[in-house]
This record gives structure tokens, C-alpha cells and sequence, in this order.
């Protein structure tokens, strides 16, 4: 298993969007995205930090259902 880098949120944003997740609506430091699967709306909250903290970004990536190496390759 890779580890889990230390990324910017606007990357990690950018990423989030070619795998289809959209931008909801942004309240302070705290971006909120969504992502229709067939079964359920997936949500996601991303602080605008930079950079995020690699236990923060491990918990978005569960959430989102990705892996490190997915991401990467979203970058």
C-alpha cells in the first residue's frame, strides 16, 4: 500500500472532479462535494488547507472510495 502523500486542496479538488464528484457549495474553509452513484449520493466535506493533513486526506479517500494509487493517477 502506497502512503498517503501530503497534497494541496486545490489538487485534491481537481482530482475529485475527474472522478465525478461536483462542487456543492463552499461555507468558510470547508468545500462540500457530492457524487450520484446509481444506489446513493456519496458527500464529501475537503478543507481548504495547504496542505491537508495526511489523516485528513486518508479519511476523505476512504470516504470517496479511492485508493493512494487511484489517486495518483487522478493527478
Amino acid at each position: 500500500m502506497t502512503k498517503v502523500p501530503s497534497l494541496r486542496f486545490d489538487k485534491v479538488i481537481s482530482a475529485l472532479k475527474r472522478d465525478g464528484w461536483v462542487v456543492v457549495r463552499q461555507k468558510g474553509s470547508h468545500i462540500r462535494l457530492h457524487k450520484h452513484t446509481r444506489t446513493e449520493v456519496l458527500k464529501l466535506t475537503v478543507p481548504a488547507h495547504r496542505p491537508i493533513k495526511r489523516s485528513t486526506l486518508a479519511r476523505i479517500l476512504k470516504q470517496a472510495h479511492l485508493t493512494v494509487d487511484e489517486l495518483q493517477t487522478l493527478l
